[in-house]
């Protein structure tokens, strides 16, 4: 997936990102301070913060951050539109962070948080957050209430996806891969612009048949314990790739899954024209014979004129 992949060289590049003067990079400090000591490392995450301010992109990843710097203080980083805090020790998302009223950008892979807060509703300009290899349980809405058009929320602990996950009518890429997730909300089918839906390796029996009114381009449902695929999917006109593997599917069975999306929706189409009702028969006899108590009336007062008439 195209934003996947955005999201995750960004991680990468953090990794390589290289600071201070000396050009020592984070990943040469992966073990820790080491021989370069606390005061260099200080300076170079002052380095850092003092580069962010300059350049609106804030580059904390791979230093092992607890909490936010409290040297950030010292720094003007209100225009911060991308901020990557990705591979830290974060437990709970900077109350710093949510002030960055500019940011379009939000990477927290690999970090410890359990939960979200309210004041992330401050983040307006956000489209893209990485909430990716955290301990969530619980998507709040707050995240529903964002302008995203990227959520990556694969890899966590959630069981459910919230109500409110219509309103992000902006967003184009979801993905909540390896997690606990039983079932979907029937407000996905409100993801207007969703194009590209990631639910694999989730504890799913079924599949709602809301998401037939998307324009979804890739689907990936597999490793669950989908059973069936709906007949509506076949509406499914964009659709070029679906990934639907590791699934105990009955309907279409196996046989047919494994020839591709093309006989999948030959398969659908042919349990649609099955399931559609046929036409009552009707009764072909002549009207005259017609057993309605006023057709009966009306043919008896037909009959009636035309005798007065010969007489």
């Amino acid at each position: 997936m195209a934003a996947s992949v955005l999201l995750g060289s960004a991680e990468s590049t953090g990794l390589n990102f290289t600071v201070g003067a000396g050009g020592n990079s984070l990943q040469g400090n992966s073990n820790g301070l080491g021989q370069a000591g606390p005061a260099s490392w200080n300076r170079s995450l002052d380095r850092a913060l003092e580069e962010a301010s300059v350049s609106g992109c804030l580059n904390l990843s791979g230093r092992k951050l607890k909490e936010y710097p409290r040297s950030a203080a010292n720094h003007d980083l209100t225009d911060t539109v991308r901020a990557d805090l990705s591979r830290n020790r974060l437990s709970e998302l900077p109350l710093e962070v949510c002030g960055f009223v500019s940011l379009e950008y939000l990477n927290l892979y690999q970090n410890c948080l359990r939960s979200l807060p309210d004041l992330l509703v401050n983040l307006q300009a956000l489209t893209h957050l990485n909430l990716s290899r955290n301990q969530l349980s619980v998507l709040p809405a707050v995240v529903c209430s964002l302008p995203l058009k990227v959520l990556i929320a694969s890899n966590n602990k959630l069981v459910s996806l919230p109500e409110e996950l219509g309103q992000l009518r902006h967003l184009t890429e979801l993905d909540v891969s390896c997690n606990e997730i039983r079932t979907l909300p029937s407000q996905i089918g409100q993801l207007e612009a969703l194009r590209d839906l990631n639910i694999r390796r989730n504890h799913l029996v079924r599949l709602p048949s809301e998401l037939a009114e998307l324009p979804l381009v890739r689907l990936d449902f597999s490793c669950n314990k989908v059973t069936s695929i709906p007949v509506c999917y076949r509406g499914l006109s964009h659709l070029q790739a679906i990934v639907l593997d590791n699934n105990p599917l009955q309907s279409p069975p196996a046989q047919i899954c494994i020839k591709g999306k093309v006989h999948i929706f030959k398969y659908l189409n042919l349990e649609a024209s099955k399931s559609t009702p046929e036409l009552p028969e009707y009764d072909r006899r002549p009207l005259t014979s017609w057993s309605d108590p006023t057709h009966t009336q009306t043919n008896a007062h037909i009959s009636t004129l035309q005798s007065k008439g010969s007489e």
